[in-house]
């Protein structure tokens, strides 16, 4: 039978929408045979967002030329398309995130118009788009600085720089009048571009002023649905009063970097990942209703501090950590590049191009099929409850998300070597989907105990559906 899961475009569309689909049962896949196999469609919410560098994602570096390969993130099983900052830059050093307008479009990457098409496209597709929007700065040669240099933050009289970036000036939102024109260019790009959501940079912006333009965007367009992610780790506690404001998804920075990053990294205990995951899983009971953002990597990870490929700081862990990523809780990201298996530090300054051709063929079998798993999945939506399981073997770790009827059981095996491992505490029952980390995803009927014996590769991973 052929394996690999694909699904059709009208589940896609109901997935990333988070559409009711109770008209619509079940995920097909045809297989060699001519016969068809169907998963049931999930009914959660259960995106996955990918981070898009417009001038790094197609040799021509426009909204058209990525607009033409929409179709082919569709395939991957892409539901929101994060562009990156697409405003014209100054400062200097040509930094996305130094606008010098945030109501014009870098014109490298085309017009406004341009944009627009972009986005219904992938409307059309079934997938959302969302703005990097970059409140807490400007650029030095930005418009607002000899327009409106009231905006700006001053110490003696000169405008200051944040964290020392000499191309940007800090934003002063004690102004109440500034508060008001960010809010506009927020709105604005609604009414333009029809734009789905907002990755707003910079957790140093007032809780007081998100409590006011969340709720006022989202309730600028009848019928539009607006949706927010932060890019701070709101779990944090200088961090905890955004939790409160709207926002529906944070970053999980203390996660991935404190955690996966400097903890795990290419590790073999499964039982310092446990310790890790543990962790992640209490600080977001804490901040619910907002739901995290997991990654292995970002253009943040994979640019700054010299720049730090997957291979490098994970080595073989990447495929299993990926797979943690997309299971656990939350919502996955997907960096531009990163389905190909990430082997080049993007230089997002002066938009280094991604060589598509140098293809790590495990590592995009991986990223779709565990895409497709989550779609077809309720016990993988993005909210649905996390147990740890116990491992008789400490270089594996295990969890099980959903219960009863709707239950996943994830295994995971930072070891080098095939182990045989006892698991306990599993929802028992008939599981009828298998995934072995490879590129097979298999309809199965199999009754697991609550205690099993499975057998699982070094540095692989299981995932059994019921």
């Amino acid at each position: 039978m052929k394996k690999i899961l694909s699904v059709i475009a009208a589940a896609l569309m109901l997935s990333s929408c988070g559409c009711n689909k109770d008209n619509d049962t079940a995920i097909s896949e045809t297989d060699n045979s001519g016969n068809t196999v169907e998963f049931p469609v999930a009914t959660g919410r259960n995106n996955v967002i990918y981070e898009l560098n417009v001038g790094s994602f197609t040799a021509e570096g426009t909204f058209k030329a990525a607009e033409d390969h929409l179709s082919e993130l569709k395939d991957l099983g892409i539901d929101i398309v994060w562009l990156m900052p697409i405003y014209p830059r100054g400062g200097g050093i040509d930094s996305p995130y130094a606008a010098t307008d945030f109501k014009a479009t870098n014109p490298k990457y085309g017009e406004i118009s341009d944009l627009k098409n972009l986005v219904s496209k992938a409307h059309t597709l079934g997938m959302e788009v969302w703005l990097d929007w970059v409140p807490n700065h400007t650029a030095t040669d930005a418009k607002w600085v000899t327009s409106n240099p009231e905006y700006y933050t001053k110490e003696n009289g000169k405008m200051v720089h944040p964290n020392n970036y000499g191309d940007v000036f800090q934003l002063d939102y004690t102004n109440p009048d500034l508060a008001v024109a960010m809010t506009n260019c927020l709105k604005f790009w609604v009414d333009e571009a029809d734009v789905d959501g907002s990755r707003c940079d910079s957790p140093k912006i007032p809780a007081s002023y998100w409590e006011t333009a969340i709720p006022e965007v989202k309730n600028h367009k009848a019928g539009k649905t607006i949706t927010f992610l932060a890019e701070g780790d709101i779990s944090q506690s200088n961090n905890k009063a955004l939790s409160t404001t709207g926002f529906e998804y944070d970053y999980a920075w203390d996660f991935q970097e404190g955690g996966l990053q400097n903890t795990v990294g290419k590790g073999v205990s499964g039982t310092a990942l446990q310790k890790v995951c543990e962790e992640l899983l209490n600080k977001t009971k804490a901040i619910a209703p907002v739901k995290r953002m997991l990654y292995i990597t970002n253009h943040d990870q994979n640019y700054n501090d010299g720049g730090k490929l997957i291979e490098n700081v994970y080595g073989e862990n990447r495929y299993p950590l990926t797979a943690l990523v997309f299971t656990l809780t939350g919502m996955p990201l997907v960096y531009n590049g990163q389905e190909v298996g990430g082997k080049q530090i993007l230089d997002y300054f002066h938009d280094t191009k991604i060589n598509w051709n140098n293809k790590d063929e495990k590592m995009y079998n991986i990223v779709k099929n565990l895409s497709k798993l989550k779609h077809s999945t309720d016990a993988l939506r993005e909210d649905a409850q996390t147990i740890i399981n116990t491992a008789d073997k400490s270089q594996v770790f295990a969890f099980t998300r959903g219960s009863g009827q709707n239950a996943a059981l994830v295994i995971i095996n930072l070891g080098t070597d095939k182990v045989s491992t006892k698991i306990s505490g599993i929802a028992s029952g008939n599981y009828t989907v298998k995934y072995d980390g490879g590129v097979s995803v298999e309809k199965i009927s199999q009754q697991l105990s609550d205690s099993q014996e499975f057998e699982i590769q070094g540095k692989g991973f299981l995932i059994f559906v019921k």
